[in-house]
């Protein structure tokens, strides 16, 4: 497999930011749709693939969303095409007779164990929100990745079963790059990695 091209990286990382003001451009359903469809084939343990995203795009679900965000986050948030709430499925392993065929136990491995459930159910959503983003800025899509909610108040008013819990927001839309600020300071290699 080859290496992507310095313009795909520059896209995907190195010119990519974390935007709060938008262009106001809409994001269509087949847009989503194509970002969830990249975002759902990267790997998880087991292909437990607990994440469950809501595109938050009404009116009426935007309002659903307003009371629960901190102050700071109302704006970028209210006025972005879209908002996905990155959530996780507490009961996943029900699904890994599906998910993970090869493996006729893998139920057995979560079922009746609550620690290892949300281990490893908010690990895998984080990685699936990160696949998210990826396949966004891929697309030409760019994100403003969040945390500043009530996840109790976000759960709550989206997932009122209790079975789904929220695990960070991601704002989606086409960003306005006169609004950016410098990108701040990254670690060198030596200040956060070493090679055992």
């Amino acid at each position: 497999m080859a290496a992507l091209p310095d313009d795909a990286l520059d896209q995907i990382f190195r010119d990519a930011r974390t935007f709060r003001w938008w262009d106001g451009r809409p994001l269509t359903p087949e847009t989503l749709q194509a970002i969830a469809d990249l975002a759902k084939l990267g790997p998880t343990s087991a292909n437990c693939s607990p994440a469950r995203f809501v595109f938050v795009v009404s009116p009426e679900a935007k309002e659903m969303l307003r009371p629960h965000l901190d102050e700071g986050n109302v704006r970028q948030t209210m006025s972005a095409p879209a908002t996905a709430i990155v959530a996780y499925d507490t009961e996943f392993y029900e699904k890994l007779d599906y998910l993970a065929p090869h493996s006729p136990d893998a139920r057995s491995w979560f079922a009746g164990k609550p620690a290892v459930i949300e281990e490893t159910a908010f690990r895998n959503s984080s990685l699936q929100g990160a696949y998210l983003i990826m396949a966004a800025r891929s697309l030409g899509v760019d994100c403003g990745p969040m945390s500043g909610f009530s996840r109790k108040g976000v759960d709550g008013a989206f997932f009122p079963d209790g079975k789904i819990k929220s695990n960070f927001l991601i704002n989606l839309g086409y960003g306005l790059r006169e609004k950016l600020h410098p990108r701040q300071p990254r670690f060198a290699f030596d200040a956060f990695c070493r090679i055992a």
